[in-house]
């Protein structure tokens, strides 16, 4: 279908537009215009008559930005991303754009005592069969947490999923993911991983750094091996010292890494959020959940991989009160970004958007309000709060009002 959002303020990393219209063709962005443009053309913009926008929908007092991308979650709406079946896998997918995400990767954690392949294969099975389910969010791939990682900073995980990186079982990941796999979060410092992340990287994933008990040079030495990447800054990681400075100086000071926030007050203060937008910039600050399935419901009690575990006070925590990840959703974390950070709206959506779309290299069709680029778009009021969710031009979601306006799509 053939429509037009017009009378929105359009806002992506790059632009923002207070009067405009953006043209929807199918599964794809066809146009995005200044009001002012159109005015003077006396058209639809770009030679277009307004006959030929197809629907026009007015979205006056509306703001319409690209769709979320959230490169770090395990679940959320009662739903589990680890785990071996498809169908949970599918079902947050659809559950999911209520919060505005519009694709996102499966965190894939360990298990005991070998790797996740039934996790890793539900996964590659419900990207390979995206194209066959109802309007969802557009799972991108894999985020393997571990088990590569820090028995001293492992935060959450339990020790019996951890393991040494081997050149073989690396192998093993990378067949087993079938090219789909995009991130995964290794604590450069243990015996093995510098082979492991030149082989990833040779292979195309993001090499994160996390759960890591590293020092600066072996932060370092990391990047220079090729990892761009650092997983939920500030939380499972040695801490920021003035005479150890750790990996947080190390990614600071390198313009190459981008890294994660969890912007949901909890894990990271608020002050150290801020801190945090202005050491890296905008253009480097990646916002995620690392939402567990508790994320959008009211049950307080759920499980994380095999553990039981329980929100308290808008955070979750395991039976040892060990915090574990979020609760949030990522309509929050934009509205969280910008009362808790100094960030401007477009930098704030630029974090949800534009930057995770860079780090996972689709950068060249989703994260920005641009002609030829993936039709993800969220149409919020004034106040922030979500409206509508279109993926690939589809509708997923929508308030009753939002509903009735686009029910032709």
């Amino acid at each position: 279908m053939r429509f037009t959002l017009r009378n929105a303020r359009l806002v992506d990393a790059t632009t923002d537009i207070p009067d405009g219209s953006i043209t929807i063709d199918g599964t794809l962005i066809q146009a995005v215009r200044d009001a002012s443009e159109d005015e003077a053309r006396g058209t639809g913009g770009r030679g277009e008559t307004m006959e030929t926008t197809g629907k026009s929908i007015d979205a006056a007092n509306m703001i319409v930005m690209p769709g979320f991308i959230d490169v770090h979650t395990h679940g959320g709406g009662g739903f589990n991303l680890h785990t071996p079946d498809v169908n949970e896998i599918r079902s947050y997918a659809r559950w999911v754009p209520q919060t505005g995400v519009t694709s996102f990767l499966a965190g894939v954690v360990g298990i005991p005592g070998a790797l996740p392949e039934e996790q890793l294969q539900a996964a590659v099975q419900a990207i390979e069969s995206f194209g066959h389910q109802a309007p969802a969010a557009e799972l991108l791939g894999i985020h393997l947490e571990g088990p590569y990682i820090s028995l001293h900073r492992r935060g959450a995980h339990s020790p019996e999923w951890l393991r040494k990186p081997d050149p073989a079982e690396t192998e093993r990941v990378l067949e087993l993911t079938r090219g789909h796999l995009r991130i995964v979060t290794l604590a450069p410092e243990l015996p093995g991983a510098p082979a492991m992340i030149r082989r990833l990287v040779e292979a195309g994933v993001t090499v994160s750094i996390g759960h890591t008990d590293a020092t600066y040079e072996q932060a370092c030495e990391a990047i220079q091996l090729g990892a761009t990447h650092m997983t939920h800054c500030f939380n499972a990681m040695r801490p920021l010292h003035h005479r150890n400075p750790g990996p947080i100086a190390a990614i600071v000071q390198n313009a190459k890494v981008r890294g994660e926030l969890i912007a949901d007050g909890v894990h990271v203060h608020p002050a150290i959020m801020n801190v945090l937008v202005k050491a890296l910039g905008p253009e480097r600050t990646i916002v995620i959940t690392d939402a567990l399935a508790a994320a959008g419901i009211d049950d307080p009690t759920f499980e994380f991989a095999g553990q039981p575990a329980h929100v308290i006070c808008g955070a979750a925590h395991l039976a040892d009160g060990t915090l574990t990840g979020s609760v949030l959703t990522m309509d929050r974390a934009l509205r969280n970004m910008l009362t808790m950070t100094e960030a401007t709206l477009p930098e704030a959506v630029g974090m949800l958007t534009t930057n995770p779309a860079q780090a996972i290299h689709v950068d060249n069709r989703k994260g920005c309000l641009q002609s030829g680029y993936d039709a993800d778009l969220l149409i919020f009021d004034a106040d922030l709060n979500l409206q509508a969710t279109i993926c690939c031009g589809t509708l997923a979601f929508a308030t009753d009002t939002w509903r009735e306006r686009l029910s032709e799509l």
